[in-house]
């Protein structure tokens, strides 16, 4: 072992005096307590009943866990994974534009290759992309694995500035001291009063359960909260009442029949709180959840006995009580799957829905609140 002189040692232990003194004395900056950006006041929609739906442009074999925001400019961005099957090394994060004419031809945004570099870590496959709309900003958060399954994912985020032409190269979030593996993002994020997120994620590795990842401004992890449950749960999504009340509704994780499962929150994200299972099915597969413009929740899933229909449901008492509003899509002889809803509430009021189509593409509907009000034929 070196030997340090009398005279290195005097400076060492100068040096470890210092740093100790100042250790005392210094604190990390304490962030202000959250909050929600409050959502608008209730009102009636004035767009007449209507329906349309279509199939997103084909990127590959095999689509899935579709994604919408809107951008500044009004043009609809939809992000999906597509390859030639869930979890293949040729899969990678496609991305498409709506305008008045139609959707644009999908593009590749993301692969291993490209979040291999950006991360410089080894990737295996990617899945899960999340987008979201911050002023000129248009986000994407997707999950990576490099060894094993979901269950080993991390999550990694990009920003594009010019309508998802062009992207930043994606960085990890660091959201555990080990590896940062075994956290998932599927939802999107909610908007905080200081100018961060709350962004809903999940946990795969052993246990399962929902978790609240709290960002700053600049996009630093401020805060991790979990979403604690009896049951195993997955993939929250989040609706906000006010700034401080909000619900998140879970996939139940199984096993057996399931039930759409409740956490709230009193206090914008700090805590998290188990409630009562939903009357609402789930056959362990991923919800969307929408707060419309009349105030009242709008929630899509699937039926109790699999994917095979993709169903909307509406609450008018934050979330209390539901009753089933329409069936989008389902297939008559069965084995089809319709699964993974996203919902997007645009600024004219018209709401947008994508989902996995049968595991071959991905499907878009767009239509309006007095549809969801019009009898079913």
């Amino acid at each position: 072992m070196m030997q340090l002189s009398p005279k290195a040692m005097r400076w060492l232990s100068a040096i470890l005096f210092i740093a100790a003194l100042l250790a005392a004395f210094w604190r990390a900056p304490s962030p202000q307590p959250p909050a929600f950006v409050p959502p608008p006041s209730p009102s009636i929609s004035q767009l007449p009943t209507q329906f349309t739906a279509e199939q997103l442009p084909k990127a590959a074999e095999s689509a899935h866990a579709a994604s919408l925001a809107q951008l500044a400019d009004g043009r609809i961005a939809a992000a999906w994974f597509a390859g030639s099957k869930e979890g293949a090394d040729d899969v990678a994060i496609w991305f498409s534009l709506r305008d008045k004419d139609g959707w644009s031809k999908a593009q590749p945004i993301a692969n291993r290759e490209s979040t291999a570099g950006g991360t410089f870590s080894y990737v295996r496959k990617v899945g899960n992309p999340v987008l979201f709309v911050e002023g000129s900003w248009l986000h994407l958060w997707y999950v990576s694995v490099a060894v094993g399954g979901w269950a080993g994912s991390s999550i990694n985020h990009s920003v594009s500035t010019d309508a998802g032409a062009t992207w930043f190269k994606p960085t990890k979030l660091q959201t555990s001291p080990f590896a940062s593996i075994s956290t998932l993002v599927r939802t999107a994020p909610i908007p905080l009063a200081d100018g961060g997120l709350g962004l809903p994620v999940y946990h795969e590795f052993i246990a399962k359960h929902g978790e609240w990842l709290r960002l700053s401004a600049t996009g630093q992890i401020l805060d991790k909260t979990r979403m604690t449950h009896d049951v195993r749960t997955l993939q929250p999504a989040v609706a906000v009442f006010d700034g401080q009340r909000a619900i998140a509704l879970l996939r139940d994780a199984g096993p057996g029949p399931g039930k759409v499962q409740l956490a709230s929150t009193q206090n914008a994200g700090q805590s998290w709180q188990a409630g009562a299972a939903l009357p609402v099915p789930n056959p362990n597969s991923s919800v969307a959840l929408l707060r419309l413009r009349s105030g009242r929740l709008l929630l899509a899933g699937n039926p109790q006995n699999g994917r095979e229909a993709m169903l909307l449901w509406i609450s008018a008492d934050e979330g209390k009580t539901w009753q089933t509003s329409r069936t989008v899509e389902t297939a008559p002889d069965g084995g089809a799957e319709f699964s993974y809803p996203a919902l997007l509430l645009d600024r004219d009021g018209l709401i947008h829905l994508a989902y996995t189509w049968r595991r071959q593409n991905i499907m878009h509907a767009a239509f309006s609140e007095a549809w969801l009000d019009e009898a079913q034929p």
